[in-house]
């Protein structure tokens, strides 16, 4: 077995707002890394299984890194990732209004680009891409 631990050449980051309340930054996390999986099926690894057979699904292969910044941090980071076409998932603050993905995206749709009020962001690409769009950004606590 080797010891040596496995480096990622890619990054799966999310960048959450800093003015959230606990229970909104869960909640805009799991939103925003579940599109990943279905858009860039590489960042899924295989199936679990624990020792008695039974299955599991698969989850990311690699980490994912929770940072947070200011709302002039999110639309900065916003910019950078259109800008590097880099696979992306946001989440606006008019979403905790809404209870249904179809509700969801018609308030996203509802929105010009510059005019979104950004609560969340996840970004997934080359590791120096990913780290160029959240420049700015700070680890969560």
């Amino acid at each position: 077995m080797n010891a040596e631990p496995l480096r990622f050449d890619t990054k799966i980051t999310v960048l959450l707002r800093d003015d959230l309340e606990p229970w909104q930054r869960l909640n805009v996390t799991a939103f925003l890394v579940s599109g990943l999986g279905t858009q860039v099926p590489e960042v899924i690894g295989e199936p679990y299984e624990d020792a008695d057979g039974v299955g599991y699904l698969p989850m990311f292969r690699q980490p994912v890194l929770v940072l947070q910044g200011t709302k002039e941090t999110l639309t900065a980071a916003h910019a950078r990732a259109l800008s590097r076409a880099l696979p992306r998932a946001l989440f606006t603050s008019d979403l905790f209004t809404t209870g249904n993905d179809r509700d969801n995206r018609a308030a996203v749709r509802a929105v010009p680009t510059a005019e979104l009020d950004l609560v969340g962001l996840a970004v997934y690409g080359p590791r120096n891409g990913v780290d160029k769009v959240v420049k700015g950004a700070r680890m969560h606590p």
